[in-house]
């Protein structure tokens, strides 16, 4: 049975995760982002029950650490655009996660896989911002452009071999 997402949950977590991102991400101190993410994954591992309070703060602790492969990329903005919360079979093989993140990851899981997977799809929207207006639109050519130029980019691309 497919479950709906809380697109307006959806929303609140995208920007808050981002001006929390933003506020840290100062060119005068280029580690701040890396601190704060690091400090979270700590306190989040010890203790994932926090992310009642501050369920923004996984998507802080995992970003730009969470990788769509580009074969997956057109099912996450289908899942976006049609308001669908993939089912945890389905989402597992359209995400990678660092290995460092892998205890935070499974320790989040075992607290709330809806949260997880929230958090991804929020991880989703920030990397492909503008991109993804799939939202609104459907896919836009940028969106298109983009997954083309990381699959001629993709060294095990079966047409790139053979050239």
């Amino acid at each position: 049975m497919t479950k709906a997402l809380d697109l307006s949950r959806i929303d609140e977590l995208k920007e808050n995760a981002y001006s929390n991102i933003e506020s840290y991400n100062d060119p005068d101190t280029p580690d701040a982002l890396a601190k704060f993410t690091s400090q979270i994954k700590a306190v989040l591992l010890a203790d994932p029950k926090l992310l009642e309070s501050v369920p923004e703060y996984l998507p802080i602790a995992l970003y730009d650490q969470v990788k769509f492969p580009a074969e997956a990329k057109n099912k996450w903005a289908h899942w976006v655009k049609e308001g669908i919360q993939p089912e945890w079979d389905e989402f597992k093989t359209t995400v990678a996660f660092n290995k460092t993140d892998l205890p935070l990851v499974l320790a989040v899981k075992n607290y709330s896989e809806t949260l997880l997977i929230e958090s991804c799809i929020v991880l989703f929207l920030l990397a492909n911002d503008n991109k993804s207006a799939a939202t609104n639109t459907g896919q836009d050519d940028d969106y298109i452009e983009d997954q083309e130029e990381e699959a001629y980019y993709d060294p095990f691309d079966e047409e790139e071999e053979e050239q």
